[in-house]
């Protein structure tokens, strides 16, 4: 098997050099944070690991996290292992914070993936491996809490295997004493160590009791690397023990290749396991250039970096986090992002948790919060000058999944709230907004409930401006059953020229989806032609809110007759007797409220499906088909109709029966006729809605 290229930090028996950058991930409460913190006090950068209990830590230092004890948002330090530069990212765990990771995902070199032997968060755990596994990044399994494992690790590893579609490679296996894992057996080094608390492991002799163990495990790494490396199957085929430093190429060169993800382990909040894990990193972890080639960044040029986050903070301003994949970009250098927006670097940070420090540049590799960059979007390219790089990340923003309605308390907050949730929708790109004036309504859209009530305490706690929230306004229509004709006559008199129109009017139902259709068919000019006109859009004026409350559609209005004065007809006569011919005629068309009806594609375990099909079916759901879901092993799809009034909290619900997991994708289908007692409850409500 041909070795990579040296720069690149892949060929047998060199190290990457340089900077590098390694995501945290995992599943909600896995340890991410907590791993990050004793990473932080491993490195000395601080002199004790924080608590994400305690609310001491680095990492989650905003208000919103340590409310909540959850991460929000991404946690970023930069620190010194044995000589070389690490930056890690600790990326959210909760499915309604997920997005934050994607655009970590594209810059970095690494990941690590923190889990535990729970069968409960599998699922979770595969979301986040299939979010890597499209990405392309390397990335290490790191079994935490394994202080408080009641399982085997052979048991461990093989439910683990079930949410990885790539081979996973145990590394070390742990000591056992008394049902306790007081330590490990590192195979590729063939050492024990015993752990100690908060401090690196010690290394002890391989006790007498372990060596079949540690044999049988070991082989078993080795027969795996050897199905990507010719030499060592020789080697194992002729009972040969193969050199330290081919099993440890091949360690390093079947991680950068994505052909088997590492499984180490450790306990993250006592310390146990990382400096094992970091000298991991230090050896094996692909470097920049290796980064470069994934996402198609060549080498030489301007210097160009990729926005990963974008903060905004009272007092600093704006801060786009950056990982600098060319060259070198300083203090005051103009910048031109992949979006075609100029900018000037107005300062270069080095961040560690809430903390900064000021730099005059960052290097090649490094990572960095840059400035006061207006106009500069979480993904997009920059490039040192004015000519506009090409675009590196193409990754989408997240679909909705759950919706607000959104006030303010206040009415001199009216302006300070639109600018505040232009803010927070550029820091987060799984929100959204929608201004819709059929209903007058604000609607802030995201990945779930406890997205949406982070996002509206940062709006209170961050810009000062406090909303009320309440649940979004559903789009029902009405329309008519019947046919019915009616005559409009306007007619005022009050000195002088007078006002007078006069129609008749037909109306008769069209086909759902037909909208509204105005037909004329006067002959002999007693509607004068200039008059049509107007008279069709008083019709219009009337659809806008039919009889029983709400925009008529699928109807068609026929203009047979009428009637003018020479001096008093005008346009808005004629406007206002179509209004009053519409009024007159459609309560006698047998109306009929209409609601929006959506095609929901729901993904859950296979486990859930009872669950979830139960879930639409109590929401007046029709299921139309269930599948497979396509690349998904263990996972199913329900394809349903909903009706939109009944979406309210379905997500919240969903992932309440699928451990965090299920979601759904939302589309209008169709508008369907309601009747009986939840119509009149709707037009009742409408109608004292519009009393107020």
């Amino acid at each position: 098997m041909a070795a990579a290229p040296a720069n690149g930090g892949t060929s047998s028996g060199v190290r990457a050099r340089g900077p590098r950058c390694i995501a945290i991930v995992g599943p909600f409460q896995s340890g991410k944070t907590s791993l990050f913190e004793s990473i932080l006090e491993r490195c000395g950068a601080v002199s004790r690991a924080g608590s994400v209990k305690t609310r001491n830590s680095v990492g989650d230092a905003s208000a919103e996290a340590r409310a909540h004890q959850m991460s929000t948002e991404p946690n970023v330090a930069t620190v010194d292992f044995l000589g070389e530069r690490f930056t890690f990212v600790d990326c959210p765990g909760s499915v309604e914070f997920l997005h934050e990771m994607r655009h970590v995902l594209t810059a970095v070199d690494a990941a690590v993936v923190v889990c535990e032997a729970d069968d409960r968060k599998a699922p979770a755990l595969e979301l986040v491996l299939r979010e890597l596994e499209e990405a392309d990044i390397p990335r290490f399994l790191f079994l935490n809490k394994i202080d408080t494992a009641t399982r085997r690790v052979r048991e461990t590893l093989a439910l683990l295997q079930r949410a990885s579609r790539t081979p996973l490679l145990l590394r070390q296996i742990p000591i056992w004493r008394n049902g306790i894992a007081v330590g490990f057996i590192d195979l590729a080094l063939e050492r024990a160590f015993v752990y100690r608390e908060h401090a690196p492991s010690e290394v002890v002799p391989l006790a007498a009791e372990e060596i079949e163990r540690e044999r049988d495990a070991r082989f078993s790494m080795l027969e795996k690397l050897a199905d990507y490396d010719d030499t060592l199957m020789e080697d194992l085929l002729g009972d040969i023990e193969p050199p330290r430093d081919l099993i440890f190429d091949d360690l390093a060169r079947e991680l950068r290749e994505r052909h088997v993800v590492p499984v180490l382990i450790g306990a993250a909040e006592r310390g146990n396991g990382v400096t094992r894990l970091l000298k991991a990193l230090r050896h094996e972890a692909p470097g920049l250039e290796t980064t470069r080639g994934r996402i198609g960044v060549v080498e030489g040029g301007a210097a160009l970096g990729l926005v990963m986050k974008t903060w905004h903070s009272g007092q600093g301003g704006k801060l786009s986090l950056a990982r600098v994949l060319r060259g070198r970009l300083s203090e005051g250098d103009m910048v031109t992002s992949s979006a075609g927006n100029e900018a000037r670097i107005g300062g270069v940070l080095e961040l560690k948790g809430a903390e900064q420090s000021r730099l005059q540049a960052a290097e090649e590799g490094e990572v960095a919060a840059f400035s006061r960059l207006e106009g500069v979007r979480t993904g997009d390219a920059i490039a040192a000058g004015k000519v506009r790089p090409d675009a590196i990340s193409a990754v989408a923003p997240p679909e909705p999944v759950h919706a607000l309605a959104v006030t303010v308390k206040e009415r001199k907050d009216d302006v300070r709230l639109a600018a505040a949730l232009a803010r927070l929708i550029e820091e987060d790109t799984g929100l959204s907004l929608q201004h819709l004036s059929e209903f007058g309504e604000m609607r802030l859209s995201g990945q779930g409930e406890m997205h949406l009530r982070v996002a509206l305490e940062r709006l209170s706690g961050r810009y000062g401006v406090s909303v009320e929230s309440a649940a979004t306004e559903v789009g029902y229509r009405e329309s008519i059953r019947g046919k019915a004709s009616a005559r409009g006559r306007h007619r005022k008199q009050s000195g002088g020229h007078g006002q007078f129109g006069d129609v008749v009017l037909e109306v008769a139902p069209l086909p759902r989806g037909e909208g509204v259709r105005f037909v004329d068919r006067i002959t002999g000019g007693v509607v004068p032609r200039q008059y049509i006109s107007s008279v069709e859009a008083g019709v219009r004026d009337f659809c806008q809110r039919g009889p029983l409350g709400f925009p008529l559609v699928d109807i068609e209005v026929t203009l047979t007759d009428g009637s003018y004065h020479t001096v008093d007809s005008s346009d808005m006569a004629f406007r206002q007797a179509a209004r009053i011919a519409m009024s007159e005629a459609c309560p006698q068309a047998k109306p009929v409220l209409l609601e929006p009806i959506l095609a929901v594609e729901i993904v859950i375990p296979s486990d859930a499906m009872s669950r979830a099909s139960a879930l639409v079916s109590a929401r007046r759901g029709q299921i139309v088909g269930y599948d497979a879901r396509p690349g998904w092993r263990g996972w199913d799809q329900i394809n349903a109709q909903v009706p939109e009034a009944e979406m309210a909290g379905l997500i919240v619900e969903l992932r309440s029966a699928t451990s965090g997991v299920g979601s759904f994708s939302a589309r209008f289908d169709h508008l369907a006729e309601l009747a009986g007692k939840p119509a009149d409850a709707v037009v009742a409500a409408q109608a004292m809605a519009q009393a107020r």
